[in-house]
């Protein structure tokens, strides 16, 4: 006769052979509220449509609404009853994401899911419509800012998870606060795409660390695609022809972001990406990111001056 101990020890080991973790494992998401940044193509609209298919209300964040509006028959045509909803957000405009807030809160009165997917990668030298670098603009302070304005229906919503993608390529990442605009230095868009996505995850971990704080039941993590195939490639010239040989499909990539969003294990500072080499490819597990990206006078730093950048505070004791 089997102890209640026999079951558990056997249900641990049936969690343990399960490695390959996938959207099948989704359970039904139906009146749950999910907005997903950036989800007109690549591991956004990926992570959008698996979400919808689970039957979650999706806002899919965008800022070209004919691409959103492409994306949206895209799901449709294969999930008829999919709740997806297009509503126009330009991250690297801090109006207006002001304006996506606003719009979002007439018509939503809880968010379980944020998904702070959106990006640019590796771009000519510009800025955003607020002074900022855009990569830094766009990647962190657009989805600060996002976050802050709708912070108050993450925590009114039981079980709500903030989700930020982040990349390998933090690994390169060394925030020069003296010159965060590359105002001052010969312009990398490699180093300021690796900045970015470091200052993902200082977000990521101070934000965890204000909501125990605060003892919001809220989760934040983080997770990065490995090496995916998608259009955020398009400014990084002769490395493209490795799609072909080294890159996995955006089905793949979106997996560590949507565990990050519903998986049963998931805790707060939580960061995913793929368990194969070098965390290139392969089905979703936890990984660490670099020693630097958990330094909490960097993170803090970073938060007091991205609430002054953005014009965002958190309501958060």
């Amino acid at each position: 006769m089997s102890t209640n101990a026999d079951i558990a020890h056997l249900n641990k080991e049936k969690k343990m052979a399960k490695t390959k973790w996938d959207s099948k494992d989704i359970s039904d998401q139906k009146g749950r509220v999910a907005i997903v940044t950036g989800s007109s193509s690549g591991i956004g609209y990926q992570t959008a449509r698996v979400l919808a298919v689970k039957n979650a209300k999706v806002i899919a964040a965008v800022r070209d609404l004919k691409k959103g509006d492409a994306a949206l028959d895209r799901i449709k045509s294969d999930h008829h009853d999919a709740d997806v909803r297009v509503m126009e957000l330009d991250l690297a405009d801090l109006k207006s994401v002001r304006r996506f807030a606003d719009e979002f809160r007439k018509v939503y009165s809880r968010l379980d899911l944020l998904i702070n997917n959106a990006g640019v990668m590796m771009p000519p030298y510009s800025k955003t419509a607020d002074g900022f670098e855009i990569q830094f603009g766009t990647n962190h302070l657009g989805h600060f800012a996002l976050t802050g304005l709708l912070f108050d229906l993450l925590d009114a919503t039981p079980g709500s998870r903030i989700v930020t993608v982040s990349s390998a390529a933090h690994n390169y990442g060394n925030l020069d606060f003296d010159d965060l605009h590359w105002e001052k230095r010969k312009y990398s868009k490699m180093k300021a795409y690796a900045d970015s996505k470091i200052a993902n995850l200082y977000f990521t971990h101070e934000l965890q660390r204000r909501l125990n704080g605060n003892g919001t039941k809220t989760l934040a993590a983080a997770a990065h695609p490995g090496w995916t195939a998608t259009e955020l490639q398009r400014h990084i010239g002769p490395l493209r022809f490795l799609n072909h040989i080294v890159a996995q499909d955006i089905t793949m990539g979106a997996l560590p972001t949507l565990y990050g969003a519903v998986g049963e294990e998931v805790q707060g500072g939580d960061y995913f990406g793929p368990e194969g080499w070098r965390e290139m490819k392969g089905y979703p597990t936890k990984v660490a990111s670099k020693e630097l990206s958990h330094d909490e006078k960097i993170a803090k730093r970073l938060w007091e001056i991205s609430e002054e950048l953005a014009g965002v505070k958190f309501e958060l004791s």
